[in-house]
This record gives C-alpha cells, structure tokens and sequence, in this order.
C-alpha cells in the first residue's frame, strides 16, 4: 500500500474552498474526525452538483495536498484516466464502477494534443474543457485533472500514489503492473470495457451515414455519407 504523508495542520484540512484563516463551516473536514469517517463537506468536492471551479485542479501539487488531506481521514483514494470523447454509456458506467474501489475518485483526462498525438488531427471530437465539465457531471467523480503531451511517464500516478489504480486492459502491461504496485500504488485494477460502441466506431458510422448497431437502416439513400 501506498504510504500515507504527514497530516496537514490539527485547525483545519486544505481542501478547495477552504480558508485556513476562517473557523471551518459546520459539517467540514477536521483532522480530529475518526479516521475512515466519511464527513460530508462544504467544500463542495462531496456534493452532487459538479462544481466544476473546485473539481478541476491542473496543479499536480495541489492534487497532492487534496490526496494527504483526503487521507488523514482515512479516505480510500481511486484514480483511473482516459480520453471520455464523446460521454457516452461505457463511460459512465466504467467511472461509476471505479467509484466503487474506494471513497474518493481522481480523473486523469488526456488533453487535446495527447488525443491528437496519438489518434490523429482530427480527434478528438471534443474538446478538452468541454470534457472535463461533462466528466465532473458524472456521478462519483471527486475531481478531475489534464493528462498533457508533456507530462513525464505517470507524473499524475506519481503525484496521486493511489490507493487502487483503475485501468482497462490494454493500459498495462503485466511488468508494468507489478512496477505500479511496487513503488507507486497500493493495488491496480483491470477493468474491461463496457461500451458496446468505441467512440472511434460511432464517429465512423456518423460519417458514413450507418445506424447503430441494432437500429433499422434509414430511408434508401441515407447512407451514403454527405458530398
């Protein structure tokens, strides 16, 4: 397991939102909390609505200060990472899944010039700020971060040193699992995916002009893809 840093200040936890200098609000993190309580917060990373100025935190040192909070109490911390172009069932399901190894969920999202660099100019469909809002929309989600073309081999792992990592399959390798568990988390979890349409294949069939699968073909002609 991942080893857990020293606890941040006895007068109050450093979360989004919270003023150091200002008493905590009623029902706010303290480090005098039992650990493995689950304390509801005003911070507003625990509430049901996205709150997207608190959730979204680029700075890959305040993820840490936000992880070694969220652990002086115990919490269980999840991290897992992907494109999510174009939200769709696989995706929603696959996070709600990840959400459920731990109390806390961190997404890691690739931003446009990591899509690009390795799908092509014309991904993805949809860009990275509008894919970091539609994430922190899906339940469960704690926060979420970009993943850039210049980020070192794991800098978001290294930074979050989760408890449980989520992955689909072709993420890792086997070598590369026992090194993630060895120095950077406590367990790596393979999940497979859960759309029944990749993001790829929909594109493809929006630009041919196709049904899903199981839909009827359209009037004659309708297939063909525009001119």
């Amino acid at each position: 397991m991942s080893k857990v840093r020293d606890p941040l200040p006895r007068d109050g936890l450093d979360l989004p939102g919270h003023d150091p200098g200002r008493p905590a609000a009623p029902g706010a993190f303290r480090a005098g909390v039992p650990p493995g309580t689950l304390a509801l917060v005003n911070s507003g990373l625990f509430a049901d609505a996205s709150n997207f100025e608190l959730r979204f935190v680029p700075d890959y040192q305040r993820i840490t200060a936000i992880v070694q909070a969220l652990r002086t109490l115990g919490l269980k911390v999840v991290l897992t990472s992907g494109s999510f172009d174009i939200i769709h069932e696989g995706h929603s399901m696959y996070l709600e899944a990840a959400r459920l190894f731990g109390d806390f969920l961190i997404v890691g999202l690739d931003s446009d010039a990591k899509i690009r660099a390795r799908k092509g100019p014309h991904r993805p469909a949809v860009p990275e700020m509008e894919r970091l809002r539609m994430v922190t929309h899906q339940r469960g989600v704690g926060l979420v971060t970009l993943k850039d073309l210049h980020h070192e081999r794991w800098a978001l792992i290294k930074a979050t040193r989760p408890d449980v990592l989520v992955a689909t399959e072709d993420t890792y390798t086997r070598a590369d699992i026992a090194e993630l568990e060895e120095h950077y988390c406590g367990r790596v979890e393979v999940l497979e995916r859960m759309a029944t349409v990749s993001t790829s294949a929909r594109l493809r069939r929006i630009q041919l002009g196709l049904p899903e699968p199981g839909e009827p073909p359209g009037p004659p002609g309708t297939s063909q893809a525009p001119g």
